[in-house]
């Protein structure tokens, strides 16, 4: 699903009302539609809704839905049409989009109807946590954080302890860069509804409080202007990742699906090492290997049987990265610390390594370290930080949105691709453009999870999948395997052992459902 700026949104919605034939009004009323709808299925008729409209055609939106919910048998719905005067010319002024007022004739026309409109002075109604607020003040053409008496009206709301339904998105909060806005002057809903797509702001870990749930409500945009529109930002479904996967043919053996060198474990740390290479097998890759300290031997070979152990001359830790055989894939990190003759090792290794490269943990933590590394990493190499890993390799960053902004930087600057996980994991590609995962869940939290998502990576490069599609792919089946994990266990009880045990089912349920997120 690709995911639009605002400023493209109002392009497709233009584009909507031409392909369809249909006025701008007319989608307007489409959408309130599905937000009653939505609102009737959690709400009975006897609900207070308190509604917060501006001026623009977010508050029409919020209009027409009051109007609906009262033709709907909903009788406690309170209006509060924000139509602020403004001082031109000497002359008190008010403007209400065309939309807006439109939608503003429809629902004074209701006998009854429970209606002020605030041009200057507001009186707050009282606000309780029994009632429903229905936010529809600014949506997706504000310009400027909230301030003055917006402010207040959104920090009144807030502390009221009410449910806040929000239109679109949270009044005040923007669809992307929210640099200079302060949370606390953002109204904060407990469900938002927006249409079609989501806003990129909606998956940065600092919005997660202001955004409450959120749910897509399919407004039926116009498709070919969708397809034409180009956007650097996607959000990964099961229908972008089943096409991908190859299928695994007869007359096949292992070396046709690849070998993976996987450079990991030292004293203390193997079962990084036993985790990363039960994932790269259970991934579907014909060969794993792993290289570690001597110590480590007798560990990897009775937890993972299948993975053939290549010992390091030194006992308790990884001293030499050469490679002595051709590999399709090779990884480097889980648990190998960062002592200095296993950073020199990590340096012979990326002056020198031909095949795909993945790195993860301590490698990351390795460069860190000697930054001078990073010029040496070969094109296309994947590197999957979690933020403090991102931190330290690139400069502590102050939002996740910030954050974001540096990986694309960095991606392009070093023309590597860059995993950076969350809640939502971002795959950064050299070319700028950022896939979000939507798998995955709190249980996920785990000693040793990233450990297994190297392995899966590193299976599907030796695999032969391009590193776009490997990095890709891997991080969705890898939250795909958790989820499925959580639903038998439960999230509390999830650990790394048990994703990498479910990723055979993660990827099967792929290749097999047609309908899954």
């Amino acid at each position: 699903m690709k995911i639009f700026t605002s400023a493209a949104i109002q392009e497709l919605d233009a584009a909507t009302c031409e392909a369809q034939q249909i006025s701008s009004i007319d989608l307007m009323e489409r959408a309130a539609e599905l937000v009653t709808d939505e609102l009737n299925s959690r709400f009975l008729p006897g609900q207070r809704f308190v509604v917060m409209a501006g001026s623009g055609n977010n508050g029409g939106d919020a209009l027409a839905v009051a109007r609906m919910l009262i033709e709907r048998g909903y009788r406690n719905v309170e209006v509060f049409l924000f139509n602020i005067a403004r001082n031109v010319n000497g002359q008190s002024v008010t403007k209400l989009s065309p939309d807006c007022s439109e939608e503003r004739k429809k629902l004074i026309a209701i006998d009854g109807v429970d209606f002020t409109e605030i041009t200057h002075q507001f009186n707050p109604p009282y606000l309780s946590s029994k009632d429903v607020v229905i936010d529809g003040l600014f949506g997706s053409g504000l310009n400027e954080p909230l301030k003055g008496g917006f402010a207040f009206v959104a920090k009144y709301i807030n502390e009221s302890g009410a449910f806040v339904v929000s239109i679109d998105i949270p009044s005040g909060l923007f669809g992307e860069d929210n640099t200079l806005v302060y949370r606390r002057d953002v109204i904060h809903a407990d469900l938002t509804l927006a249409f079609q797509f989501p806003r990129l702001s909606f998956f940065f870990e600092e919005n997660y409080d202001v955004l409450g749930e959120w749910k897509l409500l399919d407004i039926d945009l116009d498709e070919a202007k969708i397809k034409e529109m180009r956007t650097d930002y996607r959000l990964v479904e099961r229908r972008n990742i089943r096409p991908l996967l190859n299928k695994r043919l007869p007359f096949t053996g292992k070396r046709d699906y690849g070998s993976a060198m996987l450079f990991c474990g030292s004293i203390g740390m193997m079962g990084a090492a036993v985790l990363c290479a039960r994932a790269t097998l259970k991934s579907g890759a014909g060969l794993a290997t792993v290289h570690g300290p001597k110590i480590g031997m007798q560990v990897l070979q009775t937890a993972v049987p299948e993975a053939m152990f290549e010992p390091d001359r030194n006992d308790n830790f990884i001293s030499d990265m050469r490679l002595h055989h051709e590999h399709q894939a090779v990884a480097v990190g889980p648990g190998i610390g960062v002592r200095d003759v296993t950073i020199d090792a990590l340096e012979s290794l990326l002056k020198s390594c031909k095949s795909p490269l993945v790195l993860d943990a301590d490698a990351l933590n390795c460069i860190s370290n000697r930054p001078t590394l990073l010029s040496l990493l070969p094109t296309k190499t994947i590197i999957t930080p979690h933020i403090g890993e991102f931190d330290r390799l690139f400069g502590e960053q102050r939002s996740s949105e910030d954050r974001l902004k540096m990986a694309i930087d960095m991606a392009r600057q070093y023309n590597i691709i860059i995993v950076l996980k969350g809640h939502y994991t971002m795959t950064i590609r050299p070319t700028g453009s950022v896939y979000i995962n939507p798998t995955g869940n709190p249980g996920m939290a785990t000693a040793g999870a990233g450990d297994v998502l190297t392995g899966i990576i590193a299976a599907f490069l030796a695999q032969g999948y391009s590193p776009e599609h490997a990095a890709t792919i891997g991080v969705y089946v890898h939250g795909l395997a958790g989820d499925l994990a959580a639903e038998d266990i439960g999230e509390f009880g999830v650990t790394a052992g048990d994703i990498a045990d479910y990723v055979g089912r993660a990827i099967h349920n792929i290749a097999t459902k047609k309908q899954q997120a």
